[in-house]
């Protein structure tokens, strides 16, 4: 069984049978120059960041036979699945829905709403749309992960303390255990993603474990798994 070793609060195992790599919302709207993003005065350096170890360890999950899953936050064009209290936040005209640099902000089939090129997932591989921070709610992303029986998730995307935090709180929940790869996940802000980062270690892994995605690479097979008989 793998294991990293250099994980914290303590080592990590996981069968690779029963692990994803879950790529959560790797957006244009996120992450492009001159995007949403960036249109709100972030520094999309801070996310962009993330794409290279990404790319590499996607590389390798797809190369070791992982279930690779991706996340996209979004709204239906009629906004109906979007409550008030996350349509009227924010600036007006900069809100969801409204017209943006890459199309209405955060709208499903809009430009700005798709994953960064670099990023793309591949036939097969499950988009998953949600409405809210976390990939489980108002998702099937809980009976996916359970045909598939995945019990643990190799957890990368953006941002670290919103997305992120929130859907490794949600998989501690369900009993998922979760690896968050610090060189592949992102925030807009360096001290939220040092915080959010040690809050998820803390007090003996208390939502999860932490550690770098070349400790992951570093134990992946080169080729796919074969899966268990039955």
């Amino acid at each position: 069984m793998p294991t990293i070793t250099a994980a914290r609060p303590a080592a990590y195992a996981f069968d690779l049978h029963t692990t994803a790599l879950l790529v959560i919302d790797m957006q244009r709207d996120f992450l492009e120059p001159g995007g949403f993003g960036e249109s709100l005065g972030n520094d999309v350096g801070q996310l962009r960041r993330t794409i290279g170890p990404l790319t590499a360890l996607l590389a390798g999950a797809r190369a070791a036979g992982l279930t690779v899953l991706h996340t996209r936050e979004g709204h239906l064009p009629d906004l109906s699945d979007c409550p008030p209290a996350k349509l009227e936040r924010g600036a007006p005209s900069r809100r969801i829905g409204d017209p943006g640099p890459n199309g209405r902000i955060l709208i499903r089939g809009e430009y700005g709403h798709d994953i960064v090129d670099e990023l793309a997932p591949l036939p097969g591989e499950p988009v998953i749309d949600k409405p809210g921070k976390g990939a489980f709610y108002a998702t099937g992303l809980d009976e996916l992960l359970a045909e598939r029986n995945v019990r643990s998730l190799l957890v990368t995307g953006v941002t670290t303390e919103v997305c992120v935090h929130t859907t490794v709180r949600e998989a501690n929940d369900r009993g998922y255990e979760c690896l968050v790869l610090a060189d592949c996940v992102g925030s807009y802000f360096p001290e939220f993603q040092r915080v959010g980062l040690d809050m998820i270690a803390a007090q003996g892994g208390i939502f999860g474990w932490v550690a770098d995605s070349m400790d992951v690479l570093a134990v992946l097979p080169t080729t796919p798994v074969l899966q268990p008989s039955s």
